[in-house]
């Protein structure tokens, strides 16, 4: 019986877990700027910061 509680528990939070994500996924969309029309070698590293971020945050929305 114990092991049900525990799997419902993991769902819960991989469920919270994607949720969030693609919450936060929503307001990059609209906050951070977009870089797919710029070159990736020639970004800053501030550029590239937000690049990988968004990305992170994609890939974590899309599990």
């Amino acid at each position: 019986m114990n092991s049900c509680k525990l799997n419902d528990v993991s769902l819960k939070d991989k469920d919270m877990k994607k949720s969030f994500f693609r919450l936060l996924n929503t307001v990059n969309k609209k906050v951070l700027p977009k870089l797919s029309n710029k070159d990736p070698n020639h970004l800053t590293k501030v550029e590239k910061g937000i690049l990988a971020y968004r990305y992170f945050v994609l890939v974590n929305s899309l599990d």
